[in-house]
């Protein structure tokens, strides 16, 4: 095995990782190298940034242009009372920088439009879409696909969630799946949004990206997975390429 470039004291810390045989030496080390996306630092993004941060990984981009509210704190984690009327992305960044000292973080206090989401999420290995608006997951989406960069996208309301995969070259992506369904007109301040269910769709994104990253676990990609807390029950359906997808044609 090669000579680890991981500090002594991240060996240490990283412990439990590394004796996990589909994890390792060389699975911290791809960790500690990665660079993924956190579009949307809410619920989802709260929960997601704080494991991935805490799982070792060595740069995530925080991109939200929204301010911490009071409504905000049951469920985002990261914020207390002093982060009200602070943008996200840097009051995240400030929660999430005593987790890990050696993480790096940028931050984006901005809305991603088409031109905006091609340009700043080049150079990442995964994104991570924690929007809650059809508009710009789909321009998170279409940059991803120009970049041939994993997907992860998760969505939460009232007591359900949902999760989809897409590949970075094989389709179907979430234009595909977005044909399916009529945007969402409920916002999570009308319909409500049980506090855990945020925390539980976010980390299992956390949980995809790491495992995209290092290159175990059998990833879903292409399905809808769909989670019920009421029931506690996950359902799995692959979604169908779109003929008409503007997206999947060449691919």
């Amino acid at each position: 095995m090669n000579t680890s470039t991981l500090s002594h004291s991240q060996l240490m810390r990283y412990n439990r990782h590394i004796v996990l045989p589909q994890v390792d030496l060389d699975g911290q080390e791809l960790i500690a190298r990665a660079r993924i996306a956190v579009v949307g630092v809410g619920g989802l993004g709260n929960a997601a940034a704080m494991s991935l941060t805490g799982s070792g990984v060595g740069h995530l981009t925080l991109i939200d242009n929204d301010c911490v509210e009071d409504t905000n704190l049951p469920r985002q984690l990261l914020f207390s009372q002093q982060s009200v009327g602070e943008n996200k992305a840097t009051a995240a960044r400030d929660a999430l920088r005593p987790l890990n000292p050696d993480a790096q973080f940028t931050c984006i206090d901005g809305a991603l439009t088409g031109d905006d989401a091609l340009s700043l999420l080049a150079g990442h290995d995964v994104v991570l879409d924690c929007t809650d608006n059809k508009a710009t997951r789909l321009a998170v989406n279409a940059a991803c696909v120009r970049h041939q960069t994993p997907l992860v996208s998760g969505a939460a309301i009232r007591f359900e969630g949902q999760l989809f995969v897409g590949h970075p070259v094989c389709p179907p992506c979430y234009h595909c799946l977005g044909e399916l369904f009529s945007e969402q007109q409920l916002s999570c301040t009308e319909a409500g949004i049980f506090s855990p269910v945020a925390g539980i769709i976010g980390t299992y994104q956390a949980m995809l990206a790491l495992q995209i990253i290092i290159g175990t676990g059998d990833i879903p990609y292409g399905k809808l997975m769909c989670f019920d807390a009421l029931e506690h029950q996950w359902q799995s359906f692959s979604v169908p390429r779109s003929p008409a997808c503007p997206l999947c044609t060449n691919r």
